[in-house]
């Protein structure tokens, strides 16, 4: 799917919010997580909007990582690529959708930066790069709900609660866990299924 990358970053912050015991989303949050899930139904027009409304903001995390604007475009429609295909993938209970999103672009900019020749660019400094932040009250919010999630995974085996981590929150793939897990790609689907499902009861006792 060829997705016009033309684009520029010129959003305003998203304030992302989390509140006890469930997610009080932003209209813009509840607009994305619809999205997400009627892409994950394949919904083409559903992932043209999901592109315009989130593509700003991903752009312009690439492009302070790479500071290179032909590399961050490529990287965007990667991930991209990678939303339409594992969309239905997405758990609201453990990221907001941007975060989701904002994870994907922050870590395949720093993959491209490792693969430039010395010189390039400055990894310590990518790494510490974030998207724009949310305000002091939602931070607050968000970090009481991110201990909610982190007290909950540590009732997961260590290697299920670290496959939810990097399916849910990292966004990688079922192929990308099943190489890093050396586990058949059914058994990773039956890990993440089955944890989520622990993830859910604990979150709403």
């Amino acid at each position: 799917m060829k997705i016009d990358t033309r684009l520029r970053c010129s959003c305003s912050r998203c304030i992302l919010t989390r509140t006890k015991p469930d997610l009080l989303m932003t209209s813009e949050t509840e607009k994305l997580a619809d999205l997400l899930a009627r892409v994950a139904l394949r919904d083409r027009a559903a992932f043209q909007q999901l592109y315009r409304r989130a593509s700003p903001q991903l752009f312009g995390i690439g492009l302070r990582i790479l500071k290179d604007r032909a590399e961050a475009e490529d990287v965007l429609q990667e991930v991209f690529v990678k939303i339409w295909h594992n969309a239905d993938r997405y758990a609201p209970q453990v990221a907001s959708p941007l975060a989701w999103m904002n994870a994907m672009m922050r870590n395949l900019a720093i993959d491209t930066l490792r693969r430039r020749k010395p010189g390039g660019g400055d990894l310590d400094v990518a790494e510490r790069l974030a998207d724009d932040s949310p305000g002091p009250e939602d931070q607050a919010l968000m970090r009481s709900e991110g201990r909610r999630i982190e007290a909950c995974l540590t009732e997961l085996e260590p290697a299920r609660a670290e496959a939810v981590r990097l399916a849910y929150v990292e966004g990688e793939s079922y192929l990308e866990l099943a190489e890093r897990f050396g586990a058949p790609l059914n058994t990773i689907r039956s890990w993440l299924r089955r944890s989520l499902i622990k993830l859910r009861e604990c979150l709403t006792r």
